[in-house]
């Protein structure tokens, strides 16, 4: 495996989990991407560029609070770039406190000590069930 890529996921992981935004989009490439291919409704199948992820990061990162990641395992591939992450994420849902937890399959190509490709396999099941109560939170009084 390229420590150089390893190590460049695991700070992108760090700085997913302890929200540290501007970091996390510092790792990525100007052009990087991160894609969802399994997604519930409203959020993206992708998103291309330090901007738009950005903008992205901003505007949802108040919806689960990450507390730390388990099982953490990375997996070695023939191409020195592509880094495979399996983890678990346990978090809180900031509207109603009650428990998050997700377990993703993560595949990331790093290139120059960037991420040029992320691509985040989720269970939108959990996600989806907190989409549903936050829409209808947000329209109670």
């Amino acid at each position: 495996m390229n420590m150089r890529s390893t190590k460049v996921v695991e700070e992108i992981m760090r700085a997913g989990l302890t929200g540290d935004h501007k970091r996390f989009v510092e790792l990525m490439a100007p052009d990087g991407m991160i894609e969802w291919p399994y997604r519930p409704d409203g959020v993206p199948g992708e998103l291309r560029g330090r901007e738009a992820i950005r903008a992205f990061l901003a505007a949802n990162s108040q919806l689960i609070a990450f507390h730390e990641y388990t099982d953490v395992e990375m997996h070695e591939t023939l191409d020195p770039e592509v880094v495979i992450v399996e983890y678990a994420a346990h978090g809180t849902v900031t509207a109603t406190g009650e428990p998050f937890e997700q377990r993703p399959l993560a595949v990331f190509r790093v290139r120059d000590g960037q991420v040029v490709s992320y691509r985040d396999y989720i269970n939108p099941l959990p996600l989806m069930e907190v989409l549903r109560g936050s829409r209808s939170t947000a329209h109670t009084p």
